[in-house]
């Protein structure tokens, strides 16, 4: 009986599944709780709006993160293991943001602002786009800025074209502030075009952030094209793929290469009834000076030419005798008045001066593959 006393008396190991060997197993499973850091961090001012938020966890995994500011929640996205959470969208400038996160039972929070522009960023004008307006299928979207843009590439990957029947296009700047949306082929008629600028924070030069996003519709309407022929002195009006009308014009006399209309793609910009018409680089009293009101007239081109009415039907149909519009019978250039569409196409042929791509709204006298050439996006791929 002593032995066996003596024995559990005795300090070896305790039996497996004792208390001792219970409470040892209990510690070395405990695990310490997630870390969560935050970017920017709590307090900072100034921030810059195009710095992302980002969130990351050590030792688990991120449940949820929550940033608003701005007057919205910002959308961002995890990584694979949900370590990490990346705001996916610019912030907003001169605004206070919080950010919450979870982690298993740790919680995070921290709050910031961004900084006021020293530049404010925004769109100044969107042609054609007046209320209510139907344009052709050859339109561009022309967007203007209030201020002159130097990280084209930054500005030029926030806006977006969004049409219902969709078709390629590309943008192409033509000065700091001026950028042109042309597309591949004509547009498809009848439909709604959605344009975006998602300018808000956006870096556009040096201090200088967008301020706040833009969107507006363009309404697309007939397809109509006007075909002209300066050797046969006729103009024929399709429209939606219908010859609708025939028209007897005359064209440019080409004594000069001023009097000489000019060939190629040219659009509809503008209408006006009457017109002022002056002689250009001419005084009264120089040899061709002339200054008239003209009836009807429907702008083709930033060099003086237009379709316009004039009451000489003696010429129209027969002979050349115009300072380089193209003249037509006043009913008929009423008719084409009332009925044009800014970005119309009024395509006209049988000269030997080519309408400049810059000359107006002559853009489709470039191919597709050299309008994309300036575009900012295409010189950084």
């Amino acid at each position: 009986m002593a032995a066996a006393l003596t024995a559990s008396c005795s300090g070896g190991s305790p039996a497996p599944g004792g208390p001792a060997a219970a409470g040892k197993s209990a510690t070395a499973s405990a695990s310490p709780a997630p870390a969560i850091k935050i970017s920017p961090a709590q307090g900072s001012s100034k921030v810059k709006p195009n710095k992302k938020v980002v969130v990351t966890a050590s030792g688990g995994a991120l449940d949820e993160v929550v940033v608003q500011g701005g007057g919205k929640q910002l959308e961002g996205s995890f990584n694979a293991d949900k370590t990490k959470w990346v705001s996916k969208e610019p912030l907003r400038p001169t605004s206070s943001y919080s950010v919450s996160a979870k982690a298993g039972a740790t919680t995070a929070a921290a709050s910031f602002k961004t900084l006021k522009p020293e530049v404010e960023l925004e769109v100044a004008d969107v042609t054609p786009n007046q209320k209510g307006e139907k344009v052709g299928v050859g339109a561009p979207i022309i967007l203007t800025f209030n201020n002159p843009v130097s990280d084209k590439a930054a500005v030029e990957g926030a806006l977006e074209v969004e049409a219902e029947k969709p078709v390629e296009g590309a943008w192409r700047w033509i000065n700091d502030k001026t950028v042109i949306y042309r597309t591949a082929k004509y547009w498809p008629a009848h439909q709604d075009v959605k344009l975006t600028a998602r300018l808000n924070g956006v870096q556009g030069g040096k201090d200088m952030y967008g301020v706040k996003d833009y969107t507006t519709t363009i309404k697309i309407g007939a397809k109509q094209i006007s075909k002209v022929n300066t050797k046969t002195h006729m103009m024929y009006v399709y429209r939606d793929g219908k010859k609708v009308k025939t028209m007897r014009i005359s064209a440019g006399m080409a004594t000069t290469r001023e009097y000489t209309t000019t060939s190629g793609v040219h659009l509809t910009m503008e209408r006006a009834n009457p017109v002022r018409m002056i002689s250009p680089g001419r005084k009264k009293g120089d040899p061709g000076y002339y200054d008239v009101m003209i009836n009807h007239a429907v702008r083709i081109s930033n060099s003086g030419e237009y379709v316009h009415a004039k009451n000489n039907v003696w010429a129209q149909g027969r002979q050349n005798v115009s300072h380089g519009c193209i003249n037509s019978r006043p009913d008929q250039a009423k008719w084409f008045h009332d009925t044009m569409q800014r970005g119309d196409v009024v395509d006209i042929i049988g000269t030997n001066r080519e309408l400049e791509w810059n000359n107006g709204w002559g853009f489709w006298q470039l191919s597709f593959k050299e309008w994309k050439k300036g575009s900012a996006l295409e010189e950084t791929r």
